[in-house]
């Protein structure tokens, strides 16, 4: 949400309006030709996840990818894994019963 308020914060500023004119965020984001901050993240994340998949199974960024850190975890709230975030990527996206759920599945199991 902070992310989407600050994208159209900056939208309307280089647009020139202010939220008082009351023109929609579709139309400023049309004018400028942008699409929104979080289909552009979603974007670059399937992209850089299908690097990834291309990678040699013994180089050391599909390593680092699979690898689970041993220990107590820190007090507070848990920091966010890439595997979380995926997983939400691919249920927005609804990539269901495409290559990135088999491969999310293969590395839960190892």
């Amino acid at each position: 949400m902070a992310l989407q308020w600050t994208e159209m914060r900056m939208v309307r500023w280089m647009c020139g309006v202010k939220p008082q004119d009351r023109v929609p965020s579709k139309e400023l984001r049309g004018r400028l030709g942008l699409d929104d901050i979080i289909s552009v993240l979603q974007q670059n994340r399937l992209r850089r996840h299908g690097h990834l998949l291309r990678k040699e199974d013994n180089d050391w960024v599909k390593k680092c990818m699979q690898h689970e850190v041993d220990g107590a975890r820190p007090r507070g709230r848990p920091k966010k894994i890439w595997r979380k975030i995926w997983r939400k990527t691919v249920s927005h996206v609804n990539l269901t019963g495409r290559m990135p759920l088999i491969v999310i599945y293969e590395a839960d199991k190892g």
